[in-house]
């Protein structure tokens, strides 16, 4: 081995296990208490702040804000991938991705779904490359819910893949973390944008996605406490949901509602989230 690759071993082993910078939000460090929070929240309901992939060939992030005719723009974002699921919509012809028109079938988990046609997702003809209008896609689109968790924030951001973004985020999961035996929340990760164009010739843009480092030691204990308790809540609410949706088909109501998921055993505190047009309690 050269000097300069011995030089250069010595300096990766060095630096392998330092801790990446990235702080995990603690109730401790806020200026106010949860009971203080939950007053001024009582009778609203809070939601994650919803992500999207532009469409057009953009290559920003719209971040929401306070000032709704005023977001905040950004060419990445950097974080810890808490958790990920499936999920399923099908709108009217022309309404994709619509926030003005709900789904006429939708999926919680990509697995069952709710509405017309409702049924078990894997065998609906909706959901066969080929049912959509131009002949080749599907007719319902399935995504991806990505919750990333930036550093020093309270709030995950909810990132939802679009159809086009899910393969490039298979194989950056398979490569980062899979074929590594390692969990999501086990990395920082940046994700990007770039363009590319179909066949009628329009721009799109496509989700991209960047390993920035490994946590380790206490970091990484940390980062998994806080992890794994979200991922459980979420896993709660989606079976909430689910109930509800299952009810809502059934006509037993009329209207999707839940009971707030139940606090954790470490005294994690939840507010309620609005994803991908549900309003659900979810946890922070």
């Amino acid at each position: 081995m050269s000097m300069m690759n011995a030089n250069a071993a010595a300096t990766t082993a060095m630096t392998a296990n330092e801790p990446l910078d990235f702080v995990l939000p603690e109730m401790g460090d806020a200026d106010f208490s949860s009971e203080e929070l939950a007053e001024d929240r009582d009778g609203f309901t809070m939601s994650f702040p919803r992500i999207k992939i532009p469409a057009g060939g953009v290559l920003q992030f719209e971040l929401p804000t306070g000032d709704p005719q005023h977001p905040d723009y950004s060419p990445t974002l950097t974080g810890v991938i808490l958790f990920n699921h499936a999920s399923c919509a099908y709108w009217p012809e022309g309404d994709e991705y619509s926030d003005d028109v709900p789904p006429l079938c939708s999926s919680v988990d990509g697995k069952q779904g709710y509405g017309e046609p409702g049924g078990v997702c894997e065998t609906c003809a909706l959901s066969q490359f080929g049912s959509a209008a131009n002949g080749r896609g599907k007719a319902c689109k399935n995504m991806r819910v990505l919750y990333l968790l930036r550093s020093g924030e309270f709030m995950p951001l909810a990132i939802n893949l679009s159809p086009t973004s899910i393969s490039p985020f298979r194989e950056f999961l398979n490569q980062g973390f899979v074929f590594r035996n390692r969990a999501t929340y086990g990395s920082l990760v940046e994700i990007g944008l770039k363009r590319q164009t179909n066949p009628e010739g329009k721009d799109y843009s496509v989700a991209t996605f960047k390993r920035l480092g490994d946590f380790h030691g206490e970091q990484l204990a940390a980062v998994r406490k806080y992890a794994l308790s979200f991922r459980e809540q979420i896993r709660g609410m989606n079976r909430q949901r689910i109930e509800a949706k299952r009810e809502q088909d059934d006509g037993l109501c009329e209207v999707e509602s839940c009971a707030a998921a139940p606090a954790t055993a470490d005294g994690s505190f939840c507010i309620g989230a609005t994803v991908n047009g549900d309003t659900q309690p979810l946890p922070a």
